[in-house]
């Protein structure tokens, strides 16, 4: 009960508390050769309670795009349900039975979002009319 009031607490007053903020960071290898430090990826092994404020976090921002139509519906990446194979699907086939040509180019970002400016992704947060509390949070 005492960290479901502490959880309560931290979103409440946008603070993410410091035992939260702590991080094993472990290399796990993802191809190539086990010398080459660049074929490993960091991953952040962080608390429990953490964890489960940060999906509740998720569940805020996506209830908050979904109801003020932040994002449009022919954005598949990065959106709940929805995937590279849920565009090709509903955007490419149609075009294909009519005859039509049709040109995918498909990118990896992945990369990119370990570079994003938080100040950036912040602004755009508050842009976007999320509340305050929950973005002081994430900042935090």
């Amino acid at each position: 009960m005492k960290n479901e009031s502490r959880a309560y607490g931290s979103r409440r007053e946008g603070e993410v508390s410091e035992d939260w903020r702590k991080a094993n960071v472990t290399p796990v290898f993802i191809q190539g050769t086990k010398e080459d430090p660049g074929n490993y990826k960091p991953i952040s092994l962080t608390s429990i309670p953490g964890k489960v404020m940060e999906q509740l976090i998720l569940e805020v921002i996506f209830k908050h795009m979904e109801e003020k139509k932040v994002i449009g519906g022919g954005q598949h990446g990065f959106t709940k349900g929805k995937s590279c194979l849920t565009n090709l699907i509903a955007d490419m086939t149609g075009r294909v039975d009519e005859g039509r040509a049709v040109d995918v180019v498909y990118l990896d970002f992945s990369k990119v979002f370990d570079t994003v400016s938080c100040n950036i992704l912040i602004g755009k947060l508050r842009k976007c009319g999320l509340d305050e509390w929950t973005v002081r949070w994430i900042e935090n």
